[in-house]
C-alpha cells in the first residue's frame, strides 16, 4: 500500500501589502493575505519605549503580526513582516502623514545614506518558527525643492503607504545614486531566505 502524502500547509501573509502581494505571486508562492488586526502604532511606541533599535522593531512587529494570525489558524503557516527606516544617526522615519510631511521627509534624507530592515518571521500553532532580517543601504542623490515637488505630485498616491516615500519598482528610483542590498528586501521581504523555508515546508517545489 502506498503511503499518503501529506498536504504541504496553508500559508497566509498577515499583511495587506500590495507589495508583499506582488513578489510572492511573482513567485509562484500560493498564499492568501489576511489582516492581523493588530493596532501597529500603539505597538510600535511601546517598543521604541523599549529602546529597540530599528532592526529590532522590525523583527518585533513582524513577529507580532504572524502570532496574533497563528493562534487563531492552527496548522497554517502565517508570515509577518515589516520594515523599518533608519537614519544615518540611528533615528527612524515613518510613513509620511501628507504630502507637506513627505517633502519633510525627502529633504532629510537628500544627499545622505539610510538603511531600510526588512524582517519577516513565520508562526505556526501559535510560535515563531522562523525568521529572517534583510537591510539594504541607500545613497540619495541631493535633490531640489522643485524635483521633490514633481515627484509628490506625480507619485503621491502610490507612496504614501511607504516608508521612506519611495517605491524602488516606480519613480521612487530616481532618488538614489547608489544602492547596496536586494530590491525584494527594499520592498519589504526577505523573499530569498523565505523560499529556502518554504521549499522545506513543501509550500513550493524543491
Amino acid at each position: 500500500m502506498t503511503a499518503a502524502v501529506s498536504a504541504a500547509p496553508e500559508l497566509v501573509l498577515a499583511s495587506q501589502s500590495a507589495s508583499r502581494r506582488a513578489m510572492l505571486a511573482a513567485a509562484g508562492v500560493p498564499h492568501h493575505s489576511v489582516s492581523p488586526a493588530i493596532d501597529e502604532e500603539a505597538l510600535k511606541e511601546g517598543l521604541r519605549a523599549e529602546g529597540r533599535t530599528a532592526r529590532q522593531l522590525a523583527d518585533a512587529l513582524a513577529e507580532a503580526k504572524a502570532l496574533k494570525l497563528s493562534i487563531r489558524m492552527p496548522g497554517t503557516l502565517v508570515l509577518g513582516c515589516d520594515q523599518t527606516l533608519e537614519l544615518d544617526d540611528g533615528a527612524m522615519l515613518d510613513k509620511a502623514a501628507d504630502p507637506a510631511d513627505a517633502a519633510r521627509v525627502l529633504r532629510r534624507l537628500s544627499g545622505a545614506t539610510h538603511k531600510l530592515h526588512s524582517a519577516a518571521v513565520i508562526c505556526e500553532n501559535g510560535a515563531p518558527i522562523w525568521r529572517q532580517i534583510e537591510s539594504a543601504s541607500l545613497t540619495v542623490r541631493p535633490l531640489t525643492d522643485d524635483f521633490i515637488a514633481r515627484y509628490i505630485e506625480l507619485d503621491w498616491e502610490q507612496f504614501r503607504w511607504c516608508v521612506g516615500c519611495y517605491r524602488i519598482e516606480g519613480p521612487g528610483a530616481q532618488l538614489f545614486s547608489a544602492i547596496k542590498g536586494t530590491h525584494f528586501a527594499i520592498q519589504g521581504l526577505p523573499l530569498l531566505g523565505l523560499l529556502d523555508f518554504l521549499r522545506l515546508r513543501g509550500v513550493v517545489g524543491a
